[in-house]
C-alpha cells in the first residue's frame, strides 16, 4: 500500500501559477468532473480569488495510473512562509515551479532553502512557455545552475494550456519516493493543519506517520494530554470524503469531536495509544513580528470578535492576540502578525466571515527597552511605552533583506533602501542581467510600505524576501496626538527621534482633514519628550444665530454674538471631543 503513495507539494514565488498547475492535475487525474471544475480550484476562499494569491495551504488526494496522489498546494509570498513550511513536513518531494517570464525570484530561493532543509526530492519545473514574453532557456540555465542538475532534467510546462503537464506528473511518480513508516506500529499522525465544525468539533488534517485508524477509535492528543474519539477519518477529493480507516504514509482528516481550541495544536501527535508512543518532531511556532489592534466599531460585538479570533487561530496558528483597552476605543485585541499582508487578510476574514466591523490601528514591531534597573520590557504597543527617564538603552528587530532585480534597477533600489535607514550589503550576480542585492534594515521600515516603494522605483520588476536577523540599538521617541487637550493614545506611535517631527507634522495634517467640526476650536498637537513639536487648529462650526432677527437695534445682535462668543469659550475649556470609528480608519488606511 505504502508504495503505491506519492506524497508532494508545489512550491513557488507569488503568482507563478502554483494553483493552475493544481487545476490540470485535478483534471489529469479525473479527480474533479469537468462541469463542475473551475479556475484555481483549490483556492476555497473568495478573498483568494479576488487577490489571485493562495493564502491557506490546500490538501488534495488524486488517484493515478494505481497511485494515490496527495497533493498539498501551498501559498507563495513571504508573510505565509509558515504555512508553507508545515506542507512541507508532511511531504517526501516538492516541485519547484518557476515563472518563464520572470525567472528565479527572491521568494523562489526562500521556499527551495525550506524544502532543502527538510531533505525533500526537488522536482524543478518551468512554467508559462506558452508566454510570448517567455524567457525559456534563460531561466533554465539559472534554474540548472541553482539547483545543480542538467537541462534535460527540467520540466518545460504552460500549465494553462496543460502542455507537459503528464509528463510532470509522471516525474512525481517516478522520482517522489513512497512515505516511511511502520504499518504495524501503533498510531502516530502529525498534525499539520486544522479547522472547527460545529458538529464535528476540532477537524485535523494529518499525515499517517505509523499504523492506522479507524472511525470510533480512541485518540490520544500527545503535548495537549487531550483525549477523545476518531468520529470521522477520511481524504480531502478535494472536499473532506469519509472513509473507514486511515493507513500509514497517507494524508487525510480526522475529527477529533473536541471543542477547546486549546486541545488540539498544529504540530501535535495523535497517537491511538495513551503509553509508549513518541511524538513526532512538530513545528517551532512562529514568532509575531508585526502587531496590529483590531477593535470592534460596535461594543456589543466585542464577544463575536474573540469568537472569531478563536476561530481563525486554530486554522492559522502563526496569528496570536491578547486583550487590551483604549479608553477612546473601548475593549479589543493587540494581535500578532507574520507581516502587513498576514494582518490584512486575518483583518478581511473577520470582516467577511464573520460579519464584524471593526477598526484597526496602524502596524508596529516589538521593541525593547533596558531600564535604569536592569530590567528588560518588552513593548508592543506605544501605551507599553515607559517614562523616558526610566529607559538606559533602546533595541529594535532588524532583517536581512534579499531584492532579486535587473542590474538596471539597482541604483534605484539601493537609494531607496538607504534612505530609510538601510545598510547596503553584497551584490551577487544572478546571471541574464539580474543581481541579488542584500541589505540590512529595520524591520519597522519593512512593515511600513517597503513592497510598495521597492515595487515603484523597478516598475514592478524587483522581488523581496526577508528574515529577521537581530536586535539592534535604537534611538526611539513615542509621539503622542493631544486632541483638545487630551491625549489620544489609540493615536500614538513609536518613531525614529529624528523624524518625530515630521512623522507628527504628517499625523496631525491629516487628522485636521478627517476630524469632524466641533462647535468650538479643536488645538491638535503632537507631542514628544513632553513638548509640543507640531500644531494644527480645527476651526470652529459657526452657527448663525442673527439669523431670525430682522430689522430692529444693532445692540441686539451684539448680544447674540457675545453670548454665542462666552459659549465657545466655556466649551473649549470642558468640552470633550469624541472620535467617531470612521476617522481612525481614515488614518491607518492612509
Amino acid at each position: 500500500m505504502q508504495d503505491n503513495i506519492r506524497n508532494f507539494c508545489i512550491i513557488a514565488h507569488i503568482d507563478h501559477g502554483k494553483s493552475t498547475l493544481a487545476d490540470r492535475f485535478l483534471e489529469l487525474t479525473h479527480t474533479i468532473e469537468k462541469r463542475k471544475m473551475k479556475e484555481q480550484f483549490l483556492d476555497q476562499m473568495d478573498l483568494e480569488r479576488e487577490k489571485g494569491i493562495t493564502i491557506k495551504m490546500q490538501p488534495v488526494r488524486m488517484d493515478y495510473k494505481g497511485y494515490a496522489l496527495n497533493l498539498i498546494d501551498t501559498p507563495g509570498h513571504v508573510d505565509f512562509t509558515y504555512e508553507v513550511s508545515r506542507s512541507l513536513a508532511a511531504v517526501e518531494g516538492a516541485i519547484l515551479l518557476v515563472d518563464a517570464t520572470k525567472g528565479v525570484q527572491a521568494q523562489t530561493l526562500a521556499n527551495l532553502a525550506l524544502a532543502r532543509k527538510q531533505g525533500l526530492v526537488i522536482i524543478p519545473a518551468i512554467n508559462k512557455i506558452d508566454s510570448p514574453l517567455a524567457k525559456t532557456q534563460e531561466v533554465a540555465a539559472e534554474v540548472s545552475k541553482l539547483l545543480g542538475v542538467a537541462d534535460q532534467e527540467i520540466y518545460r510546462i504552460s500549465a494553462k494550456e496543460g502542455t507537459n503537464v503528464q509528463e510532470l506528473l509522471d516525474g512525481v511518480v517516478e522520482k517522489v519516493p513512497p512515505p516511511k513508516g511502520n504499518a504495524q506500529a501503533p498510531f502516530r499522525a502529525l498534525i499539520f493543519d486544522s479547522t472547527y465544525d460545529a458538529f464535528r468539533g476540532i477537524i485535523t488534517f494529518a499525515r499517517a506517520v505509523d499504523g492506522e485508524i479507524s472511525t470510533g477509535q480512541k485518540i490520544f492528543l500527545l503535548a495537549s494530554g487531550a483525549e477523545g474519539a476518531a468520529k470521522e477519518v477520511g481524504y480531502f477529493i478535494p472536499q473532506e470524503t469519509q472513509k473507514d480507516k486511515l493507513f500509514c504514509g497517507e494524508i487525510g482528516y480526522i475529527a477529533t469531536g473536541l471543542k477547546d481550541s486549546n486541545d488540539v495544536r498544529i504540530g501535535d501527535t495523535i497517537a491511538g495509544v495513551k503509553t509508549g508512543v513518541l511524538p513526532l518532531e512538530g513545528y517551532r511556532t512562529p514568532k509575531p513580528m508585526v502587531f496590529v489592534s483590531f477593535y470592534p466599531q460596535a461594543v456589543d460585538d466585542f464577544d463575536a470578535l474573540k469568537a472569531a479570533l478563536i476561530q481563525l487561530k486554530l486554522n492559522d496558528p502563526a496569528f496570536s492576540f491578547d486583550m487590551e483597552s483604549k479608553e477612546a476605543l473601548g475593549r479589543g485585541f493587540r494581535c500578532g502578525f507574520l507581516g502587513v499582508l498576514h494582518s490584512e487578510i486575518i483583518a478581511e476574514r473577520v470582516q467577511r466571515e464573520f460579519g464584524i466591523d471593526m477598526v484597526i490601528s496602524r502596524p508596529s514591531v516589538e521593541f525593547r527597552l533596558i531600564g535604569k534597573d536592569g530590567k528588560e520590557i518588552s513593548v508592543k504597543t506605544p501605551v507599553d511605552w515607559p517614562d523616558e527617564q526610566k529607559i538606559e538603552r533602546m533595541q529594535e528587530p532588524w532583517a536581512m533583506l534579499d531584492v532579486l532585480a535587473p542590474a538596471a534597477y539597482l541604483s534605484q533600489i539601493s537609494q531607496l533602501v538607504l534612505s530609510i535607514g538601510g545598510v547596503q550589503g553584497t551584490v551577487e550576480d544572478f546571471g541574464e542581467g539580474r543581481l541579488l542585492a542584500k541589505y540590512e534594515i529595520p524591520l519597522r521600515q519593512i512593515v511600513a510600505d517597503l513592497y510598495d516603494k521597492l515595487k515603484s522605483v523597478s516598475q514592478g520588476m524587483a522581488s523581496m524576501d526577508y528574515e529577521v536577523a537581530e536586535w539592534r540599538p535604537a534611538d526611539l521617541v513615542k509621539l503622542e496626538i493631544w486632541v483638545a487637550g487630551k491625549s489620544e493614545d489609540a493615536l500614538s506611535a513609536i518613531v525614529p527621534r529624528d523624524s518625530a517631527y515630521r512623522e507628527g507634522k504628517n499625523l496631525v495634517a491629516k487628522l485636521k482633514e478627517v476630524m469632524p467640526p466641533q462647535m468650538f476650536e479643536i488645538a491638535l498637537q503632537a507631542v514628544s519628550g513632553g513638548r509640543v513639536i507640531a500644531r494644527e487648529t480645527i476651526s470652529a462650526q459657526r452657527r448663525d444665530v442673527t439669523a431670525p432677527l430682522y430689522g430692529g437695534d444693532v445692540t441686539r445682535k451684539r448680544k447674540l454674538l457675545d453670548r454665542q462668543k462666552r459659549g465657545k469659550k466655556e466649551l473649549k475649556e470642558k468640552g470633550r471631543v469624541v472620535i467617531p470609528p470612521r476617522v481612525f480608519l481614515d488614518l491607518f488606511r492612509s
